[in-house]
């Protein structure tokens, strides 16, 4: 709800601040006293269009900020991040010469187009046909949806549509890229088959890396290696050996011992020395005698080293990442020669979604229809109550064909997650004109009858909870008037209430009386809002009644007017 209006330099407003409560609030005062100016004020705050010539004569700029209980909107300013700390939503717009403005939620600053998407639940005002939310006519099948209780009914259809959906989007992949697949795998089998005839393993690479080091160096290493075991075992050119040297010692070491036996370990060592130094030579005379000389061998190792390295230059960077997309494109193919089976799975269960759920969306589509015809009737029975005696309203519920629709009976009907129903209010003021949409009634008086007679019947499922009635007194009478106040009344069980008006009949109805008061200051006009209660609310209804100043009897008939309000509040 709207907590507390503040307008600083908007036409002839100067400073104003209004504290709005819960229930009815009627505003009245003189024609020109600036109660419209308050209602735009409100219609700017919810993103309306504004220029510079509503900035006060005078002024550099108009400010309006509204402070409203808006807990509901709590999950979307999180998600546009303007949460705020406090329990209470801050709308405001600046108004600067030059046609700038500066829209701000919460204190931030935003776009005009985050401001109403922020602001468009909060608030109706009936009478100014751009905030009005019964004009969108996307919200035409959702109130009576929720007029009729047919919410579960409606998440049924839905939840088969998403499944339908889900189906069509899976096969439409499939059937789009059929060409693309068999390409697909043409290629898929070329790469699997060449990865699997290469018959490769993961230390494959570095075992012939190090195959391909020795074939090469054959000639070197066993040239190296033959000197090594000569050193070691061979004598040459009467130069002893490697073995003969430590022989040599050993035996000089074994007559030590015998001289002095504390030498026994350094014996040991000699004695393992040599066993190492001859098994170290064996050791070299093996690997030279096993060097082969092989260079067909060589050539075959090159050309697998050079079929692995072509494998890795397409596949991946090792023979394990080579084996790795062998395996993924094997997935891939298994999963792609199975898609026709796929295709006809999908088949039969888009037949079978279109027919149960075309006969879910069958029935919710008869009940809206019983619906409708409810809601016509009871809209053109409070219409009647509202001086439109001879005003019909009508509910248009139609379907289009659509080949790939939902099946109901023998048709094929268009849908989405609402059904296959396409819902709009249409009304004809007069006897003998034809029903037009809403947003074609020229009468501002008419068109806010017509919402207040809406708003009655759809009070407990029409969400937005503050409603704005502006012009609905234009060409009513003191009786339909008192009619008007009672329904207003009524509609405070779910919504707050604000009507700006000039019959007492229907002021007398209100839970809370504000006077929009006009008057010279300074030479300059401005404008002010006066809370009434008691005499003054009283004095203000009998000037109404008869004009200024009020008499006794304009005032016994302002109090008669009170009571009769008062119990039928009650009532």
């Amino acid at each position: 709800m709207l907590v507390e209006l503040r307008v600083s330099n908007l036409a002839i407003i100067d400073e104003l601040s209004i504290r709005l409560h819960d229930g009815f609030n009627a505003l009245t005062g003189e024609t020109g006293a600036g109660k419209s100016i308050i209602v735009d004020a409100v219609g700017a705050l919810l993103g309306g269009r504004v220029t510079d010539e509503f900035v006060r004569s005078g002024a550099d700029a108009a400010y309006i900020e509204g402070i409203f209980q808006a807990s509901q909107l709590l999950p979307l300013l999180a998600e546009l991040g303007l949460e705020s700390d406090e329990d209470a939503l801050i709308l405001s717009r600046e108004i600067r010469r030059g046609g700038r403005n500066v829209c701000r939620v919460n204190g931030r600053a935003v776009t005009a187009t985050v401001l109403r998407t922020v602001a468009q639940g909060l608030i109706d005002i009936h009478g100014q046909s751009e905030h009005l939310s019964l004009l969108r006519v996307n919200t035409h099948l959702d109130l009576l949806d929720r007029y009729a209780g047919l919410g579960e009914q409606r998440q049924q259809v839905a939840q088969g549509v998403v499944e339908l959906r889900q189906v069509r989007r899976e096969l439409d992949g499939l059937l789009s890229g059929e060409r693309e697949l068999a390409r697909r795998v043409d290629l898929l089998t070329f790469q699997v088959d060449e990865i699997a005839a290469a018959r490769l393993h993961e230390d494959e690479e570095e075992e012939l890396r190090a195959e391909r080091r020795r074939l090469a160096n054959a000639e070197r290493l066993a040239q190296v290696s033959d000197q090594a075991y000569r050193a070691l075992y061979e004598s040459e050119d009467e130069a002893p050996s490697a073995t003969d040297r430590v022989g040599e010692a050993q035996a000089a070491l074994d007559d030590l011992c015998a001289l002095d036996p504390d030498l026994a370990e350094l014996l040991q060592q000699a004695e393992a020395l040599a066993y190492q130094v001859e098994a170290l030579a064996e050791g070299l005379r093996d690997y030279r005698d096993a060097i082969e000389f092989d260079p067909p061998r060589l050539h075959r190792i090159e050309d697998r080293l050079e079929l692995v390295l072509g494998l890795q230059r397409k596949y991946g960077d090792s023979i394990a990442d080579v084996l790795a997309f062998a395996a993924r494109a094997q997935d891939e193919l298994d999963s792609i020669t199975h898609a026709e089976e796929r295709i006809e799975a999908l088949r039969a269960a888009d037949a079978r979604l279109r027919a149960s759920v075309g006969a879910q969306a069958a029935v919710l589509s008869a009940d809206r229809s019983q619906a409708a015809d409810r809601l016509a009737s009871a809209v053109e029975a409070q219409l009647a109550d509202l001086n439109m005696a001879g005003a019909h309203f009508c509910v248009d519920l139609r379907q289009e064909e659509a080949a790939d629709g939902l099946l109901v009976g023998d048709r094929s009907l268009a849908f989405d997650a609402t059904g296959v129903d396409q819902v709009e209010f249409l009304i004809a003021p007069n006897v003998g004109e034809p029903p037009k949409p809403l947003a074609r009634i020229a009468s501002g008086g008419e068109m806010s009858r017509l919402m207040l007679a809406l708003k009655t019947i759809l009070t407990q499922v029409d969400q937005v909870p503050t409603l704005i009635f502006d012009e609905i007194d234009v060409g009513v009478g003191g009786r339909s008037g008192a009619v008007i106040g009672e329904k207003l009344s009524q509609l405070t069980g779910a919504h707050q209430v604000l009507c700006v008006t000039h019959l007492p009949q229907i002021a007398a109805y209100a839970d809370t009386h504000y006077a929009i008061v006009k008057s010279v200051s300074d030479g300059r006009t401005v404008t002010r809002v006066q809370p009434l209660a008691g005499r003054e609310r009283l004095t203000e209804l009998a000037v109404m009644l008869g004009g200024a100043p009020a008499s006794e009897v304009s005032r016994r008939d302002a109090q008669a007017m009170l009571d009769r309000a008062k119990k039928a509040r009650e009532r």
